[in-house]
């Protein structure tokens, strides 16, 4: 799948200096995908010099033509969508209409940022000096190095690729190296678009030596980080000794509140989708229930119901509505959080092993439990799985307290029919977004990242172009 591409540098394809690839697995089948190479300090190197050179002739390049090239980017992946998705579909193994769905989001960030290239604006403000004038400009803050995860492969890229583009930035991206076709797939209409040698380059493989000599490069001002918190910790120690600026979405555990007088039965239709989307792996999934303790068993029966009926197979099965996770270690601790929780003492409702009839792939059943304690380690640690534990509470201060406990502040989720309890929740919870009856809430056109240990900066929206310029202020008085 990986001939004729490679590593992206200076507008070219090209293989590691080292010669050296890694195989890439097909989640569903555990066959080989192909071999992608392996970048190392050469390349990296390599990388940065061309982001210099790309950098120099990107941010000269006029706002409008800049706004065309993003343009471009979008067409070509709606023109291509279907190749795109399955590459996406064999490489992480989320079903087909999930992945048209991520393509879908893709172009969206394209969209939105082409047009928004144009409205970078920046302030003329009245100087205290007669005749002065106060200035303030925005400018793009240099080479950008991105770092981005295996669950939404091509999302995550076009979040970091398309601001930082519409910014004037150059920027060297490592993709997860789970998914190297879909990020070869990207880079490839960002190469037929149009877009300058060395503004985007793309280096895979394992992340050692790329991202140490990534993060030890003083020509890189940015850093935008996709992973989890633990990365994200060594990111921000590594970053600190070149005074990097950095944005970071480190994951998250989002509770859902079901109130006593919102329609349990049909929250839980809503949620089954959503949960079991690219099988639980999603920073924003629903991951802890808490619903009032009078529409609990309502709730959690339809709840498993809904889930049972989900169709386990190979994501490129039109019918599919869950395929496999994305690795063997995946499985495995997924398998190990439903031990933990069985052990501890939660009321198993659907699922809770690998789905008969799977003897390749790394399949696991949606799961739900109830009675699930807060002690418990589901309820405190990101499973990132196909596993929805259900919890009671009596009083909605104590469901905001409860969902306020952790350190993660991503994503949450209300259900209410009452403006007073909406309005509260949006004042109270500790998130950087909160669905208000709905769980949609990736938009390009909306700011989405998180607060406490999930991270800080955002992507997407106005706000998000911002943690890709540098602010200069200039006080002009006549000669």
């Amino acid at each position: 799948m990986y001939e004729g591409h490679g590593l992206y540098i200076d507008g070219a394809w090209r293989k590691s200096a080292s010669g050296a690839t890694y195989v890439a697995i097909n989640p569903a089948t555990e066959e080989p995908i192909g071999e992608a190479p392996v970048a190392g300090r050469e390349d990296a190197l390599l990388a940065i010099a061309a982001a210099e050179r790309g950098l120099e002739a990107w941010r000269r390049t006029p706002a409008w033509d800049r706004a065309r090239v993003l343009r471009k980017v979008a067409i070509l992946l709606t023109e291509r969508m279907e190749e795109i998705a399955r590459i996406l579909t064999i490489e992480v193994g989320k079903p087909l209409a999930q992945s048209r769905r991520e393509v879908q989001l893709s172009i969206d960030q394209f969209e939105w940022f082409a047009e928004e290239t144009k409205r970078i604006f920046g302030q003329s403000l009245e100087s205290r000096v007669k005749d002065g004038r106060m200035l303030v400009d925005y400018e793009p803050v240099g080479i950008v190095a991105a770092f981005t995860a295996w669950n939404f492969p091509l999302l995550l890229l076009s979040r970091k690729i398309a601001p930082a583009l519409c910014a004037g930035c150059s920027i060297v991206a490592r993709p997860a190296e789970e998914a190297p076709g879909t990020a070869m797939a990207l880079f490839t209409c960002c190469h037929d678009a149009g877009i300058p040698a060395g503004a985007v380059n793309l280096l895979t493989g394992p992340p050692h030596e790329i991202s140490a000599t990534l993060m030890a490069a003083p020509q890189v001002r940015k850093v935008s980080l996709t992973g989890s918190i633990p990365v994200g910790r060594q990111i921000m120690a590594a970053a600190a000794q070149t005074m990097k600026r950095l944005s970071m979405e480190l994951g998250g555990h989002a509770p859902v509140i079901v109130c006593a007088d919102a329609d349990a039965e049909q929250v839980a239709e809503l949620a089954v989708p959503v949960k079991f989307a690219n099988a639980g792996q999603v920073c924003v999934s629903p991951s802890r229930f808490y619903v009032h303790e009078s529409r609990a068993d309502a709730f959690a029966k339809r709840f498993a119901e809904t889930a049972k009926g989900l169709r386990i197979g190979n994501g490129l099965d039109p019918e599919t509505q869950l395929g496999p996770l994305a690795t063997r270690r995946r499985r495995d601790q997924t398998e190990a959080i439903v031990e933990r929780t069985r052990a501890e003492g939660a009321e198993l409702l659907c699922g809770g092993k690998r789905p008969a009839g799977f003897n390749r792939g790394f399949f696991y059943e949606p799961t739900a439990f109830k009675g699930v304690t807060d002690s418990a380690q589901v309820m405190n640690e990101e499973p990132f799985a196909p596993i929805a534990p259900i919890a009671t509470f009596r009083e909605f201060d104590d469901a905001v307290k409860r969902a306020n406990s952790l350190e993660y502040g991503l994503a949450a989720y209300v259900f209410t029919k009452s403006m007073r309890l909406a309005n509260e929740a949006r004042e109270r919870i500790e998130t950087g977004m909160i669905g208000i009856n709905t769980f949609f809430l990736a938009a390009a056109e909306a700011p989405f990242g998180g607060i406490k240990q999930s991270g800080f900066g955002r992507e997407g929206g106005t706000i998000g172009i911002r943690d890709y310029q540098n602010v200069k202020y200039v006080h002009a008085l006549p000669a």
